[in-house]
Parts: C-alpha cells; structure tokens; sequence
C-alpha cells in the first residue's frame, strides 16, 4: 500500500497555505521524508509544482482521487528535523507560507525548480553544481608491458594520496594517461563538489590572545554560560573600540574545545572579511561564508560544506542564522542594534528571534554584543532575563574621541552654502597633512536629493512611487531608489507649468565633488550602494583605504560601524538632522547609534581620534549624549519615553499591511480589517490591544501600489497570532484579498 505525502507547494498565498496529500508512487518511496523537496501535479491543468513535505503517513485507506508526486529531489536537498522546526517556528510566528520559510532556510542554490527529461517531468536543480574529477591509487603497474613515463609520474604524484585531475594536469600528466590507468584498474575516479576557499590566501597563523584584566573578566563569566549544559543569553555591552572582538575569539576557542560549533551574525556585508581573516588565521580553514553577496556558486558549495559537517565556524549575515550546523554552541550577534537584522520580505522574521530558537534547541549560549544595544535588549539585561557583562574602557587604555559641534546655522549666516563647513574642511586637509586619514558619515546617496519647479513648486517624483527623484551626475539621470525607474536626460523645464527646475538637497556624490574642490589634493573613496555593486567591491575598497592609498573614506551607514584603520583620526558627520526629526518611535535610538558609532571608528591605535558633527540644532540631547558616548544616560532618557509611550519593551508592535493598484479600495480593505480585528477582540478582554489607524504608509505608493497600514500595539503570544489568523481567514472569505494583499510585521518601528 503506497504511503502519503502531505505537501506545502510554492507560489500559495498566505489564504490558501495548506497541506495537500498525495500519493507516494513505490519508485520514490526511498526518497521521500519530511522536509524532502518534490513535484507535484497542482490544479486542474495539473501543472508541475514544487513543493515540500511536511508529513508522511501510511496510506492504509487513500482517497481515490488522490494525485501522485511526480519526481523528487536528491537526499541532500532535504530539510534535517532540526531545519524543519525552524520552517514551523517561521509560519507560526512571521505569517508566511510554508514555502516561504523553507526558501529562507534553504539558499537559492540549493533550491529546486520543475523540468523535463526525456519526456517525463523531474526535479532540475536551479544551477549545475561545479564537480571535480579526483583520482585515486588503487593497484600497481604490471612490469609488462613496460609502463610508459607518463604512467609511472602519474603512479607517484598519487602515491601521497588522492589528487584532482587538474592538479594531475598541471604537473603535465594528461587526462589520456589517466583514463588508461583507470581501464587497467590502477587507479579509480570519482567526483566531487569542488572546494571553495573564498580565503584561500589568509595563512594559518594562530597568536596567543592577550586581554585586558577586564576583557578576562568578561571572558570567565561567559564561560560559566558557554558550559552550563543549558540555553543562555547575555549582552556584552562595551564602548567602541573596548576590544569585544577579542572575547569572541576567546569564546569560539573554548566552543571549539568543546567539540561545538560557533555562528557568528554581521549586520553588513562590508564588515565580514575584517573578522573572517582573524577566525581564519587563527582556526583554520574549518570555515564556511553564508550572505547575500556570494554567488549563488558560492552560497551552495558553502551550504553543502556546513551540511557535510565540514565546517566548525560560520560566519554571516542575517540569512546565515539559518546556517545547517549540528552541535552548536555558541551564536554571536555582533552589532545587534542593526536593522538589517530584520527581514523586509517575506518571511519578515528576526534574527533575534530565530537565535533564540536555534539556542533553545541546542543548549547554546546566544550572545548579542554592541556599543549600542537595542533598547530592549539592554532592558532585558539590567532586568536580569540576560546577562549583563560590560566592557567600560577602550583596549590599551586609550582614550575616546573628543567631539565637537559645527553650528550650520553659523556657516550660513557666514555665506557658506556649501555641504561641507569651512571647518570641516580645514581639519580634514589638516588630518590630512600629518599623514593621517578621515572618515566621513552621510546617510545619503546620490549628488541632489530633490527637483522643484521654482514657479509652481512641484516636486518631481517616481511615477511609480510617492518619493523625489534623485538626481546622479555621472549618469546624468534622476533615479528612484526604490523601485530604479529612471529619467534621461534631467528635466530643466516643469512638466507642469513650464517653469524652471531647481535642484537641492545633497548625497554623497555632491559632497564628493565638493571636497575634491575644497581638497584638490584629497584622494577621496567614495563608498555607498552606487560604487559597491560590484562582486568583491567592499573588500576591495576597505583594504585599499587600508593600505594608505585614500586619505578621506566618504560614505554611507556602511562605514559607520565595525571598521577598524589605525590611521584615522579625525571622523565627521553630515546631514544628521534628517534621521533626527525622522518618523518611527527608534528615531533617536537610530541617531545616537549611528553617531556612536561612528565616532567610535577614531582613535584606536596610537594616534589620538577627534570627531565633528555638523548640525542646526547642536544642543539636542541625543546628539550631546552620542558625543560623549554615554550610553547608560541615553537609556534612561530612552527606556522612559518608550514606558510612557507604550512602546517595545512594554507592548509588541505589529504592522498590518495593506497593498493594492486603487487607493480607496485598498483604504477600504484595511478599514474592514480593523473591524474584523475588534469583532474577535471583544470576546477576549484579557487580550491586551490598541489598534491605529488605518492610516498611509510613510510612502503611500510603492512600485505602482497604493499601501495603507493598521498598526497593533500588542502582547505576541499564541492567543494573539491565533485571533490574528482567524481575522486572516475571515479578510479571504470576504474576497478582499483581491482588493489589497496583506502582509503582517512584527519588527516594523512603524515608519
């Protein structure tokens, strides 16, 4: 009797995500499991579908109309009972389908898609994996006839043990010689994946870790959780530049010694080859890569390194916490205040969420770290739900950066209408001619931000979204930075009025153009979205600045944060005041972290550091704590605000989204939502819940569809997701769906 496959398949909405069954054909029972990836007639054309099985059962009894899987994937395309509790942890806590999350936990290479091959539909991988021929030493050349040269140089070459052909062809020996050897049965061949070292050139060149009194001290009371056979968390809170890098390291040792394994999660991509040379040189190869920035190539052959057991330490962004490691005892987030932590797609899950689970299910320590923590991370350390260990000087004693303010209001009353303050610019060519180098903060890309029409004041906006248009000098074109449509040549006369268009507003390709006015002799990088698109961009340019070649580093929020140069001294700040007066409750939290931590980057080798931060408004609480680096004060300020507010850590925050091509039925739609929601809230009065709104989106149109938002001041537990479900299905039965999707969020700040 053929057993039963319970199926998830790809492409279901959120409303029509259930389990199908199908029939299990005699051939493909060996390869059929949970978590196994298949195909599937789907619908009444019975279209191939991939899908994923979430249960098997026997198939005592099946129904007689029930449909047969098709084809399935290798074995090692199939999700471990640990994997699969991470796809279920998913759509139970983040509203995805069951196809969403296991594309999450799977990376795109290792991903299936339907085929055809000799008329029968089967299972075609996304990509053909690169392999390898490897020859093996397996007999010994018979005296007669007298071996050839060619045949006893390849007998030796292998003599030491397995080789890959290209290898064997490099020493000359040519794939003929080979196969010769192989029909004789002298040697064997097999293939493989072939090994990616995306490190190859760091030597192995492991040094004894020298701490501070404190950094031991940091060290021995984690290593009390490290060992305690049981999930720990803590926060290691240390000021920028105290050296935290250097009681991971510790803590990756003493897992290793274990005969654990370590994860450890970057918030850029940009900050990944700083730390993978240390782990590198210091452990060995035993290490694998996961983020977004690798290949597709790559990303597979390091995820089939980590599922062979090949690998003791990953390292990763975001995505990487899904990395498949067995007995893992240590999971690091490092800068864990970052936003890119959480994801923005579907399954729209957190990090920190999924960290949490990954160390409840293998007893390991979870370890978030960061000069400036999340607000309720902190909140939950100093309440003693984790443990709190602090770092309160800088490594060797030095000293942080001293900071200063440049009243903008100032400059201009001066009649300097430039970007860059006369000041700054003075000591940036002052740092500069000591040899030393400078790295500039501005959260902003692009050369102006803003086209206005000086008549009429109309404002030139994407067609598809509800934002200014960008203008980018060397492509001569205005461009959105949300959905990339773009306009060529730049419009000088309004479409509106005929009147004359008037750029303002400055990015970093602006503020570029006028240091190398103000600084001719400057060698400026410029670092943002628009120069790192290249593969390997990042490293590239990092390692230049590096070596000395660029005096100022110009850049974006990705040279805020991680970067470690013993030669700069001198840090700025522009165009703060925007993020200041920003919307969403971690507007302040967001400035005084990034401002730390930049001024942290100054000042930690021997050379003292300074910072400067331009402003209209140098007196604001948040600016003058993030300068003198006081984090415990912010918090107080901060934790008091979000009390008052009701605010995380004393609500859960969700934001029920609503997306269509009409705005008012879109409107609508989330208005009936809203009622839905009230309606199944009032027969459950313990259940705590404010509901706003629905009011716009921040950008009420977003690549052609108008978005609205209810937004859900909450307690996130099963009761509550429960009642959120049951208000989904009743959206479905009232076909509004097909008015406005739906999308639900619990790590929006609500912007």
């Amino acid at each position: 009797m053929p057993s039963i496959a319970k199926v998830a398949v790809n492409d279901a909405t959120i409303h029509f995500d259930k389990l199908y069954s199908y029939l299990v054909p005699p051939e493909l029972e060996p390869s059929v499991w949970p978590g196994g990836i298949v195909l599937v007639p789907f619908g009444q054309g019975n279209r191939p579908r991939m899908a994923v099985v979430i249960e098997t059962e026997a198939g005592d009894d099946p129904e007689p109309r029930l449909k047969s899987l098709l084809a399935a994937a290798p074995e090692e395309a199939h999700l471990t009972p640990d994997l699969m509790e991470l796809v279920r942890f998913l759509r139970d806590r983040y509203f995805c389908t069951w196809y969403e999350a296991v594309k999450a936990v799977i990376p795109y290479g290792a991903q299936y898609q339907p085929g055809v091959e000799n008329g029968r539909p089967v299972v075609k991988s996304r990509m053909v994996r690169p392999v390898e021929t490897i020859y093996t030493l397996t007999g010994t050349l018979p005296e007669k006839p007298k071996p050839g040269p060619k045949q006893l140089r390849a007998v030796e070459a292998l003599r030491p043990g397995p080789r890959s052909r290209a290898e064997l062809e490099e020493l000359g020996i040519s794939r003929a010689t080979l196969d010769g050897l192989c029909k004789k049965g002298i040697l064997t061949a097999q293939t493989r994946d072939r090994p990616l070292d995306l490190f190859g050139e760091v030597p192995f060149d492991p040094r004894p870790l020298t701490l501070s009194p404190e950094q031991q001290t940091a060290c021995r009371l984690l290593e009390e959780d490290l060992t305690a056979g049981e999930p720990r968390a803590a926060l290691l809170y240390g000021v920028t530049g105290s050296g935290k890098t250097a009681v991971f390291l510790r803590l990756i040792e003493q897992t290793l010694a274990q005969g654990r394994r370590a994860l450890i999660l970057v918030p850029e991509i940009g900050l990944t080859p700083q730390i993978i040379r240390r782990l590198k040189a210091m452990f060995g190869s035993r290490l694998a890569v996961q983020h977004s920035a690798l290949s597709n190539t790559e990303r597979l052959l390091q995820w089939r390194m980590i599922q062979q057991g090949n690998a003791d330490i990953v390292v990763g962004t975001r995505s990487a916490v899904f990395a498949p490691l067995q007995n893992l005892g240590l999971i690091i987030l490092d800068e864990e205040q970052e936003h890119t932590y959480q994801s923005e797609s579907s399954p729209r899950y957190s990090a920190h969420d999924v960290a949490k689970k990954r160390a409840a299910m293998e007893n390991a320590l979870l370890l978030f770290a960061s000069a400036t923590p999340r607000t309720e991370t902190y909140q939950a350390a100093v309440s003693g739900r984790l443990r709190l260990v602090t770092l309160q000087h800088r490594y060797g004693g030095r000293p942080l950066p001293t900071v200063d303010f440049i009243d903008m209001r100032a400059e201009l009353a001066a009649g300097n209408p430039r970007e860059v303050s006369a000041r700054m610019a003075q000591a940036l060519e002052e740092t500069m001619d000591r040899g030393e180098q400078s790295i500039l903060l501005l959260n902003r890309r692009g050369y102006r931000t803003v086209g206005m029409c000086q008549s009429c004041g109309h404002v030139l906006k994407c067609p598809n979204c509800s934002v200014p248009l960008v203008y980018h000098k060397p492509q001569q074109a205005l461009f959105c930075h949300h959905c990339g449509h773009r306009i060529s040549p730049v419009p000088t006369v309004c479409p509106e009025c005929g009147g004359k268009m008037v750029y303002s507003g400055f990015g970093t390709q602006k503020v570029e153009e006028e240091l190398a006015a103000l600084l001719p002799k400057a060698r400026i990088l410029r670092m943002d979205q628009d120069s790192t698109g290249r593969k390997n961009a990042h490293e590239q340019m990092l390692a230049r600045f590096a070596r000395q070649e660029y005096d100022i580093l110009l850049g974006t929020q990705m040279v805020a944060k991680g970067l470690d140069f013993e030669k700069v001294t001198l840090v700025g700040v522009l165009g703060i005041d925007s993020m200041l007066f920003g919307q969403g409750f971690r507007s302040f939290e967001n400035v005084f972290s990034l401002v730390t931590q930049v001024v942290g980057r100054g000042g930690r080798a021997e050379l003292p550091g300074r910072a400067l931060i331009q402003t209209t408004v140098p007196d604001h609480p948040v600016l003058q704590l993030a300068a003198a680096q006081d984090y415990p004060r912010f918090y107080e300020q901060e934790i008091a605000f979000r009390r008052f507010s009701l605010y995380p850590p004393y609500c859960s925050f969700c934001v029920v989204g609503f997306s269509g091509e009409r705005e008012p039925e879109v409107f609508a739609a989330a208005r009936r939502f809203g009622q839905l929601l009230a309606e199944r809230f009032a027969s459950h009065p313990e259940q705590p819940l404010r509901m706003l709104g629905p009011t716009p989106m921040t950008i009420v149109k977003l690549n052609g569809r108008y978005r609205y938002k209810l937004t859900l001041k909450c307690r996130n537990d099963a009761p509550f997701r429960a009642l959120l479900r049951s208000t989904l299905d009743a959206y479905a039965e009232e076909k509004l769906p097909a008015k406005a999707g739906v999308t639900i969020d619990f790590n929006s700040d609500g912007d």
